[in-house]
């Protein structure tokens, strides 16, 4: 779909009642929601799309998290929503936490999984680098070391699908989208989340090494309105690892 302001994205809408919006991660598609999205269409209108550059949505240069919030407000625009509940996960989060700072009257609620913030030096050049891997090397040279570190060990024992379905998503990405979303990460800065006056919920898991317990704390303490709960056994694709409590939470949460 040709969005109003000119990007191309994939987009898909189903269901009715009050809105939500899904904005997914680096590395991850609208079907990384396929769970949740599946149990909340009987009463919502339930939007995913892919950012431009992941998935099925064609990658077109340069992006960055003010950008990515552009596309989110312009997938408002197309489905004909004036304010939505907004759920991100990882890097979504940030773009969900900009967007809420500066277009307050476009969103409901907000829910963010795996949460992150402006990485600290050291971790920019670290995914900095990810990207040059990427491009010169492709997705295959990253993604069996990114389903190690980001899923939990119980996951990748207990439920190897869902760890198999991450290293899917990765590598269905195409690698100069992939490594151009590293660099808008790696460029990414923080915003006051004492601004976000919407009910916020946060969740991540007990495992997550990209989003530690302390990390999901220190945000929800700057929060004014927000819940915090941490997820035994999950790593930071909270969605595909844990999808019944997930998807139970964002419900109830609504």
């Amino acid at each position: 779909m040709k969005l109003g302001n000119g990007t191309e994205v994939f987009l898909e809408r189903a269901g009715d009642g009050p809105a939500v919006v899904f904005v997914h991660g680096l590395g991850g598609t609208t079907n990384f929601y396929e769970p949740q999205a599946a149990a909340l269409t009987g009463r919502h209108t339930v939007v995913r799309f892919d950012l431009p550059g992941a998935g099925r949505s064609p990658f077109t240069g340069p992006v960055s998290i003010e950008s990515f919030a552009d596309v989110l407000e312009a997938v408002l625009d197309a489905a004909d929503l004036r304010s939505a509940s907004i759920v991100g996960h990882s890097m979504g989060t940030i773009v969900v936490q900009h967007f809420a700072v500066t277009r307050p009257d476009r969103v409901d609620k907000v829910v963010l999984l795996g949460p992150v913030r402006e990485q600290p030096a050291q971790g920019k050049e670290a995914t900095r680098q990810r990207a040059a891997t990427v491009r010169e090397h492709g997705m295959e040279s990253v993604a069996d070391a990114i389903v190690g570190a980001a899923t939990s060990e119980e996951t990748r024992r207990e439920r190897p699908a869902a760890a198999a379905f991450v290293r899917e998503l990765l590598m269905r990405q195409d690698p100069r989208g992939y490594a151009a979303h590293c660099e808008a990460l790696a460029a990414a800065t923080a915003v006051e989340l004492s601004k976000i006056e919407v009910p916020v919920l946060m969740m991540t898991g007990s495992d997550d090494k990209v989003s530690p317990p302390a990390t999901s704390e220190a945000m929800f303490k700057e929060l004014p309105s927000s819940s915090y709960e941490v997820l035994d056994g999950v790593g930071h694709w909270t969605a595909v690892e844990a999808a019944p409590q997930v998807t139970a939470a964002i419900r109830d949460f609504l």
